[in-house]
């Protein structure tokens, strides 16, 4: 609310919770009034790549924590764990900010809870290897990342990708910010 003037959220009763009911259009306002707010501004949204990097936190499992996902280290639809892992509870909302454990590089939330942003376009995967990968120049979607409090776990792993229109507003959609010096 104090950059913005109201907080879009359709969780009123929770101050620590991820903004949601943003579409991608919504943070790009956002972060210009940011950035011109703060000294030194730098505010973006993450790329595709860079929100994977921090969500992997130098692991290679389908998540932060290892190959299965615990109700108890994120916020998902706990009744649909991947095949072989425990079922957990199911919260029906978001829930606050660091209401879970960090991931190895002290990044909470990366897995669950709401979708976020990426700042790129959604498009095919390059072929073959390649080092910090840029999306496409232009495009009908921008990419998600992350997961949300009403899938189950498979949407929340490191790796899977997801996309939305760059207008479209959900209760489960948010963003997360990065920021360039």
């Amino acid at each position: 609310t104090t950059v913005m003037g109201s907080n879009p959220s359709s969780i009123k009763d929770c101050d620590d919770c991820p903004v949601e009911t943003v579409s991608w259009e919504d943070t790009q306002e956002f972060i210009r009034r940011l950035n011109q707010g703060v000294e030194g501004g730098g505010f973006r949204l993450p790329t595709e790549a860079e929100w994977e990097y921090a969500a992997r936190a130098g692991t290679t499992t389908a998540f932060a924590f290892g190959d299965c996902l615990s109700a108890d280290q994120a916020n998902y639809d706990g009744n649909h764990p991947l095949p072989g892992c425990p079922q957990g509870r199911y919260r029906q909302k978001t829930t606050a900010v660091k209401s879970f454990p960090p991931n190895a590089w002290g990044l909470y939330d990366m897995h669950g809870n709401v979708w976020e942003w990426c700042e790129d376009w959604y498009g095919d995967y390059p072929e073959g290897p390649v080092s910090d990968p840029k999306g496409p120049s232009s495009g009908s979607y921008r990419v998600v990342r992350g997961g949300r409090w009403n899938y189950g776990a498979l949407f929340c792993r490191s790796a899977f990708r997801y996309r939305f229109t760059p207008g479209r507003r959900y209760d489960n959609l948010g963003f997360r910010l990065a920021r360039i010096r």
